[in-house]
């Protein structure tokens, strides 16, 4: 737990909307309070990333961990490890990677892959495999219902670090360069990582597909 008597009060999520407009705050200059035991810094601080570590958090949620929990876990590593910022790079960077490395914590903790079989399957799932299988059989990565919960399912089988780079560059929609600032990544090891991973999710629709004709 952490016991900085600043961090732990603006680490009660309740109310964190009150403050004014966080994309005002003069982040270098909050931060220098903080390290002084600051608590309306540490308040300030927290409104600020609040919008940014929740969606990192949404996007990555491993299944038997509540969001706020994790958000919370998310915000006592960053301020117990501000000591390890160094500056080099934009703070909501660091704190973007120190969000998405304790959600893929979290993750290969719970990880658990399941046999994804054609009988498992909800009605809206059979149509898409069912659909694909008188197509080309490539990866349903749009966004209607019955698409994405497959997709999901897929995910589900991969590691997480596998699962991540396919959720951020082909379901989120960010660049090689986004991906290796949020998780430190090298852009060479972004793209081999979700090369593989699609491949990977490309068996696993195969052996669907194959069910069908069974």
């Amino acid at each position: 737990m952490c016991n900085h008597p600043a961090i732990r009060q603006s680490l009660s999520i309740d109310g964190v909307t009150e403050a004014g407009n966080p994309a005002e705050l003069d982040v270098s200059a909050c931060l220098a309070r903080v390290r002084n035991g600051d608590e309306d810094a540490a308040r300030e601080l927290l409104v600020h990333l609040t919008p940014l570590v929740t969606k990192i958090v949404r996007s990555h949620l491993p299944r038997r961990t509540s969001e706020e929990d994790l958000i919370q876990a998310v915000f006592v590593k960053v301020f117990t490890k501000l000591d390890q910022y160094s500056g080099s790079a934009p703070f909501t960077h660091w704190v973007a990677r120190v969000a998405v490395n304790t959600c893929l914590n979290l993750l290969a903790h719970e990880r658990v892959r399941p046999e994804l079989r054609y009988a498992d399957l909800s009605e809206e799932e059979e149509a898409v495999v069912q659909n694909l299988a008188s197509g080309d059989g490539d990866l349903p990565l749009e966004q209607n219902n019955g698409s994405r919960e497959l997709v999901d399912k897929m995910l589900a089988m991969l590691s997480p670090e596998d699962r991540l780079a396919v959720t951020l560059l082909h379901l989120e929609g960010r660049s090689v360069d986004e991906v290796h600032q949020r998780t430190g990544w090298s852009r060479a090891l972004v793209k081999v990582r979700a090369f593989r991973a699609r491949q990977k999710m490309k068996r696993h629709l195969q052996k669907l597909l194959k069910e069908t004709s069974i």
